[in-house]
């Protein structure tokens, strides 16, 4: 495999969003700042309903998607952001709840477990997909979604499609990135860029890592974006505004 390497960190940086709801966001933090075609990570943690018990009042959104994955029910887990392609934009909102039951689970050989999310996981011959963009029904963007839980010093594989962009985000432990003997550290709570390449390489850290494994085929289009709204154009941002305004763009919980 030629195995993928650390090009950028991006720190996750305190912040809040919705009506109060406090948050760590990396992709997004600032303009710009975004791996096509994910455009914003959130992670969100706490055991203080203060903290998030005022939620996300109705808002509107066009032109791309949502995915929250929860890992408990004392409010920890993620806001993933995905662009969706010019052809898109005006679909129709959907929603899909994917209970963690139909969520696949695979043992690794050096301990620990990985959740496939979206996209197939490829190990020692065995084929896992996800209950997101299975094969039978890809997502334009063909995403790859894993959360990967190491314990320490233990070493992830994984085949990663050449030409997709991908990056991990480390919410527990710290880990190297890279082939062996040429490996970069990602620190605790950042999101890690990689190069291109057909594979990945991640070492975990003296104290185990849990991360997130994103990867997907990049839309290469202009992205104009004003708060919830992501488009090609200032001209089609301009007309969601005044979609919104006027009620003909249905508000989103």
């Amino acid at each position: 495999m030629n195995m993928r390497t650390l090009v950028q960190i991006i720190p996750s940086i305190p912040t809040s969003d919705g009506a109060g709801v406090k948050l760590r966001r990396s992709l997004g933090s600032q303009r710009g700042l975004y791996v096509d075609p994910f455009l914003m990570l959130d992670e969100f943690y706490s055991d203080d309903p203060n903290d998030y018990i005022a939620g996300f009042p109705a808002h509107p959104h066009r032109g791309f998607e949502t995915v929250t994955y929860m890992l408990d029910g004392r409010m920890r887990g993620f806001q993933l952001w995905v662009n969706l392609p010019s052809r898109e934009k005006m679909n129709p909102a959907r929603y899909n709840d994917i209970p963690s039951a139909r969520i696949p689970r695979v043992k690794l050989p050096q301990g620990g477990e990985v959740k496939v999310i979206a996209g197939t996981l490829e190990l020692d011959g065995d084929a896992t997909s996800g209950p997101v963009n299975t094969p039978g029904a890809k997502l334009s963007t063909d995403p790859l979604y894993l959360d990967v839980r190491l314990p320490a010093a233990a070493e992830f594989r994984a085949a990663v499609a050449p030409g997709y962009n991908a990056f991990l985000y480390t919410y527990e432990g710290s880990a190297h990135i890279g082939p062996a003997g040429a490996t970069e550290p990602l620190p605790h709570r950042a999101a890690g860029v990689l190069s291109d390449g057909d594979g990945v390489r991640v070492q975990a850290g003296a104290e185990g890592v849990h991360f997130l494994l994103l990867a997907a085929k990049p839309l290469r289009e202009p992205v104009v974006q004003y708060g919830p709204f992501v488009m090609n154009t200032r001209e089609e941002v301009e007309q969601a505004l005044a979609d919104y305004r006027s009620g003909r763009l249905a508000a989103a919980a």
